[in-house]
């Protein structure tokens, strides 16, 4: 570590470097595992920076029994690497390389997991049995329960901490440092470290909390954008940070196509599997107090609306092509219904207490109502109960404890609810390695952009393992790890600000020291104890942003709404830094954090645009329309998909110096024909 000093209007700042050979940026089930993998092959110069270990979408996240995909583990069925590399690759605009990579490296980091303690269920033979989820023709889907991802999380973080790799906790990436790439023929720039604003390092000459972190690579796995949108199930902790590589010029792919499905409001949790399968009542309540089956409506016939409702366990994501189907509405018409009732100023709900009333004798659910497959799947599971609560007791109590732990309980209250969104598919474009547009720079998890369209449900999860690995090993490959002294201990980070300290091995070249000096100056103006705003105002300004984007570019897109609301970023962003102010430490970081926001959804929007401009048309989880909800629901055919993007990728970048979201439609990288002879891949390994 060293000290920093700079001059800005007459203040001299003491600002502390820190240099390590490689950064991981996040504390999710993705970064423990890019540390913990780096460790394993000997890149032990590392530290991860974290806004807060126990924030995160990978902590705080899940569902009824939230899935992990994988190759079949067990039974007689069928399965190959490139069976479910062939099954992620055809869901659409995803690239064979990446899919081939995550279908080979399920396995292993699978059977990782299960070495840590993460309890994925095997049967007395051994085998890990597996279950079918959406998108998925192998029975690939395995679950610890509600909390997969947060005990995988734990379990890395063991795993982590027992190395003593460094956690800098309190800190929040605020601007990468970039230098011209040396010999790189493919990428102009290379990542040469980071600023961030560090609560441990507010000090008499450093106010801000400011520092440097050098490196030489980055691993940024810092979860996907989840404040852009208001009506959202991703953690409240968890904000965003894509804002942060945009603006330094990496390249986003396919941000048009995101996830959204019915989830809690109160407690922000996924609604689909035995949550929907049980048949639940779906109420609204206007703001006089009355009480609306509003699924009536648009299900006149009961069959058909219990049949919705328990696919809608399976389908849980929005999906264009489940408006209609088989020459009636189908189980995403409950998502449109949810968002018109919203849109009418009443509360949406799910009632476990009573069956919907078109199928209720008594108190009792009639089955001669149900189709075959949601009557068999019940009768399979001995769940021909009367109520819903009753049924999901019997098929899944640990649903009605995951909330009776955050005090509401399904046994006596309905549970309010939105149309939320969940998952980015689209994120930060990277190659085979998870390298992005940046050289050095690699991203993993949900922040990179790896899936297209749609994906079978779970594979977000196995990415978080086959990413950061594949980062690491290719880290790893290129670094002479002789040269290589370990990091020092997480708890001494911040100790020396004021002693004296050897010089950083990796200094700044003047571009990147040019570049600290600029952030130095904005953070510096941007603290005004006086005139500032506190973290109050920040956090509404912030809600009023997600607002608009939910309105105008979630799953209902209008292009004319699109087209004003990139015209407003546009000008919100230009004038953002010079009208607003932070009265603190904290609210300076709230400021930091709702440009984020700002200029991720200025991207995210132009390329909803760019997507338009091309013919796009409704796919994946989201509907182009000119429509109201209500025009939407009452149409008596399906809507039109596209097909002609699903060989395309698209790829998108901010650029600074003229204001615009540019994007281009690439051809997907086809599934390659990798080396299989033994004897060849045998020989290539390394002595």
């Amino acid at each position: 570590m060293e000290l920093l000093t700079y001059e800005y209007w007459g203040s001299i700042y003491k600002i502390p470097s820190f240099s390590y050979h490689t950064l991981i940026v996040g504390t999710g089930a993705a970064g423990f595992n890019a540390a913990d993998s780096l460790y394993n092959l000997g890149v032990t110069d590392i530290a991860i920076l974290t806004e807060g270990v126990n924030m995160g979408t990978s902590r705080n996240t899940g569902s009824d029994k939230q899935t992990y995909y994988k190759l079949t583990l067990a039974g007689g069925m069928p399965d190959s690497v490139r069976g479910m590399a062939e099954t992620l690759f055809d869901c659409g605009s995803m690239h064979g390389d990446i899919a081939l990579c995550e279908a080979a490296g399920s396995a292993g980091a699978f059977f990782k997991l299960v070495s840590l303690g993460v309890p994925f269920p095997a049967n007395e033979m051994g085998e890990y049995v597996g279950y079918k989820t959406d998108h998925d023709p192998a029975m690939r889907a395995t679950s610890c329960g509600p909390l997969t991802s947060r005990l995988m999380t734990e379990a890395l973080e063991r795993s982590v901490r027992a190395k003593n790799i460094p956690i800098v906790d309190g800190c929040r990436v605020i601007r990468l440092l970039t230098d011209e790439a040396d010999g790189d023929n493919t990428r102009s720039q290379k990542v040469a470290g980071c600023a961030a604003l560090c609560d441990d390092a507010v000090t008499e000459d450093n106010p801000m909390g400011l520092c440097f972190f050098l490196c030489e690579n980055m691993i940024w796995a810092a979860g996907g954008p989840s404040a852009i949108y208001k009506s959202t199930v991703y953690p409240e902790s968890q904000t965003c940070a894509h804002g942060t590589l945009f603006l330094a010029g990496v390249k986003g792919a396919s941000l048009t196509e995101s996830q959204y499905g019915i989830a809690s409001t109160k407690f922000r949790w996924n609604l689909s599997g035995t949550y929907q399968q049980v048949l639940p009542r779906y109420i609204s309540v206007d703001p006089e107090g009355v009480e609306h089956e509003f699924l009536d409506d648009y299900f006149p016939a009961p069959a058909h609306q219990l049949t919705a409702i328990f696919l809608k366990g399976y389908e849980w994501p929005f999906d264009p092509r489940k408006i209609w189907r088989d020459g009636r509405r189908a189980s995403s018409a409950i998502d449109l219904a949810v968002f018109a009732e919203l849109q009418k100023g009443r509360r949406v709900y799910m009632d476990f207490t009573r069956n919907p009333s078109c199928a209720d004798r008594n108190g009792k659910l009639d089955f001669s109502l149900l189709e075959e497959t949601p009557l068999a799947y019940l009768s399979n599971s001995g769940a021909l109960l009367d109520t819903p609560i009753a049924r999901l007791q019997k098929m899944n109590p640990r649903a009605i404890a995951l909330y009776a732990d955050h005090g509401i309980d399904l046994t006596t209250e309905p549970l309010e609810i939105a149309v939320c969104a969940q998952h980015n598919n689209g994120g930060i474009a990277v190659d085979a390695d998870w390298q992005t547009s940046i050289g050095g720079l690699y991203c993993a998890g949900e922040a990179a952009g790896t899936f297209g369209i749609c994906r079978p449900g779970g594979t977000a999860l196995n990415s978080t393992q086959v990413g950061s690995l594949r980062a690491a090993q290719h880290i790893a490959a290129k670094t002479e790890q002789t040269k290589e002294e370990p990091a020092p201990a997480a708890q001494g980070i911040f100790a020396a600000l004021h002693a004296s300290a050897a010089p950083s091995p990796r200094t700044m070249t003047e571009e990147v020291y040019y570049q600290s000096e600029t952030v130095l100056q904005l953070t510096a103006a941007l603290l005004d104890k006086t005139d500032g705003l506190p973290s109050s105002e920040l956090l509404s300004i912030r809600n009023t942003f997600a607002g608009e984007m939910s309105r105008s570019g979630a799953f209902l897109r209008h292009a004319g709404e699109l087209e004003t609301l990139y015209a407003h970023r546009r000008l919100q962003l230009a004038g953002f830094f010079s009208v607003h102010r932070a009265k603190d430490t904290r609210a300076l970081r709230e400021l930091f954090i709702d440009y984020d926001i700002l200029l991720t959804q200025y991207v995210y929007i132009g390329a909803m645009l760019d997507y338009l401009r091309h013919g796009g048309i409704s796919r994946g989880s989201a509907v182009y329309t000119q429509d109201t909800v209500d025009v939407l629901l009452a149409a008596d055919k399906p809507q039109d998909i596209d097909t002609v993007h699903a060989s395309l990728v698209q790829e998108t970048r901010f650029e600074r110096m003229t204001g615009e979201v540019t994007s281009e439609f690439v051809p997907v990288r086809p599934i390659p024909d990798a080396e299989l002879w033994f004897e060849t891949v045998y020989n290539r390994r390394k002595t």
